[in-house]
């Protein structure tokens, strides 16, 4: 087995909001796959916007889960500048922030926003954590 991420899927409860605000941030949808789910591809790995009742009955599990998820996806930033863009930028769209941007413990720059759909994004500036031109990211040697 190698071990990698392909696909995170974010279940939603209005996949049309959620769409508005995944495309007001600048991603472009998958055009080919449209019907109940929406893919966005963010560098090597799929963006899957899916019902949250869907997701959860393909899972087999119960859809009346509430409260933290446990679970905050991330954007890596090349500067730290670029992190108070992406914070404005998710607000401007119709997100939520959680935590303004600031100094982290670790020494970089980071602030949380959540989607329109309440899943949390944290944005960092990390300059330990090299970004390739293609936007993948290293851990540090």
């Amino acid at each position: 087995m190698e071990p990698r991420v392909s696909i995170v899927t974010l279940g939603v409860h209005d996949l049309d909001r959620a769409v508005r605000f995944y495309e007001a941030m600048g991603l472009t949808r998958h055009a080919g796959i449209t019907e109940g789910v929406a893919f966005y591809q963010m560098g090597g790995i799929i963006l899957s916007l899916f019902p949250r009742g869907e997701l959860a009955k393909d899972a087999g599990i119960d859809p009346d889960g509430s409260g933290f998820s446990g679970i905050a996806l991330a954007y890596n930033t090349r500067s730290e500048a670029e992190v108070d863009a992406v914070l404005s930028r998710a607000v401007e769209a119709g997100g939520t922030i959680v935590r303004p941007a600031g100094r982290a413990f670790w020494g970089g720059r980071t602030g949380y926003f959540a989607d329109a759909e309440g899943h949390l994004w944290e944005v960092a500036h990390n300059s330990t954590f090299p970004i390739a031109a293609d936007g993948s990211i290293t851990l540090p040697d």
